[in-house]
């Protein structure tokens, strides 16, 4: 990224910390998030399924706040990992932090590559190899002007439906956040294949993956905007 780029990253970034969580909030926050993403030289390390991941610090959503620091390291392994192949993100937030070729389903953000389109209408002309999702189902049939509780179920159907046989989906979600699908998740609701759960341990924003009994009924935290339990899961299509 050229230094143009990265000061005007800096500045929309400033812009949308502002309005959303107000000045007091970035004249904390600004500079330790600041020092995090480009002076501090030595990463912290989080393990999930055996694999050592490094924290991931950016200035956009201030990463070292909440759970980015390890959804974004865990999901953009997968999406590398698929490179050359067709692949679908649900929500435009990957293309915050790294550049590369894919499609996004956003309903709401404008941009290149991104298709404005409500998911459970959603009908490609093509499937996808893998899609990915990154804290924004928990918003689907919630953060909406008629709430569906059960929306989400109907979402994951339709996107199961757009991925080839043996394709793969990925999405990741805070607990606490919405308590209807916490609800979905606890029981069982959604057909996910591999299910995977970390709980933050410290106040630092130190995550670990622990069994799913050790995040239930956990809260979210409204101030920072960050979850203290996350849930991943994994859909196959075979």
């Amino acid at each position: 990224m050229n230094i143009l780029q990265g000061l005007k990253n800096f500045l929309i970034t400033l812009k949308e910390a502002d309005k959303k969580r107000g000045f007091f909030f970035v004249f904390y926050h600004f500079p330790k998030a600041i020092y995090r993403t480009y002076f501090k030289k030595s990463p912290k390390t989080f393990i999930f399924q055996g694999a050592t991941y490094n924290y991931f610090y950016h200035l956009y959503n201030y990463t070292y706040l909440n759970e980015r620091t390890i959804e974004i390291p865990i999901v953009w392994k997968i999406a590398s990992a698929y490179k050359g192949k067709r692949i679908l993100e649900i929500g435009n937030v990957l293309s915050h932090y790294f550049s590369y070729q894919h499609d996004t389903l956003d309903k709401y953000e404008k941009g290149i590559n991104i298709i404005n389109q409500d998911v459970v209408d959603f009908r490609p002309q093509k499937k996808y190899d893998l899609i990915l999702s990154i804290s924004t189902f928990e918003h689907v049939g919630w953060d909406e002007d008629v709430k569906n509780p059960e929306k989400i179920l109907i979402a994951v159907r339709n996107l199961k439906k757009c991925l080839v046989s043996g394709g793969k989906m990925v999405i990741t979600l805070p607990f606490g956040y919405n308590f209807e699908l916490d609800k979905l998740l606890e029981e069982n609701k959604i057909d996910f294949t591999n299910q995977y759960y970390f709980k933050k341990i410290q106040s630092n924003n130190k995550w670990k993956e622990v069994k799913q009994d050790d995040i239930l009924g956990i809260n979210y935290d409204n101030f920072l905007h960050s979850a203290n339990g996350l849930f991943i899961g994994v859909i196959k299509n075979n």
